[in-house]
């Protein structure tokens, strides 16, 4: 499991001082983000450099309970499925033992003409390392 603590900020909230929803997508997008550049070793910003890039191709959320200004999220990232040049992952956010949010994602690896590309294998080993139990590579 890949963690990631964020502080809810000033930015993140409406006037009533709880999480506005699309700012927890901010959120995701920065964990996926942050775990390509810890774990699988390639920044989104070398990514780039090369035109390729991991765009979000599904998301969906489920919002269990409100996040407060100066509060600190833990984030839970776990692999749930591999493909040939795709990632499933779900993440969830928790306040000590509050469950805030749970994502569920899917990222496509493309190339510069925006096509799928299959996962380099120093890439696809260490993201295997984050697969949930029980959950194994495919070539999807």
């Amino acid at each position: 499991m890949y963690l990631r603590q964020i502080q809810v900020e000033f930015n993140h909230c409406d006037p009533a001082g709880i999480v506005f929803y699309p700012r927890y997508f901010e959120m995701t997008n920065s964990v996926m983000e942050n775990f390509f550049r810890e774990v699988a070793g390639q920044s989104y910003a070398a990514m780039m450099q090369v035109r390729e890039g991991v765009p979000t191709a599904r998301l969906e959320a489920e919002f269990h309970a409100p996040s407060r200004l100066g509060e600190v999220l833990e984030w839970r990232l776990v692999v749930t499925r591999l493909g040939g040049a795709s990632i499933a992952a779900t993440l969830t956010a928790w306040c000590g033992d509050s469950h805030r949010v749970t994502a569920k994602m899917v990222l496509v690896r493309v190339g510069g003409d925006g096509r799928p590309m299959p996962w380099e294998d120093a890439m696809r080993a260490k993201i295997t390392t984050f697969m949930e139990q029980g959950m194994e590579a495919g070539d999807a």
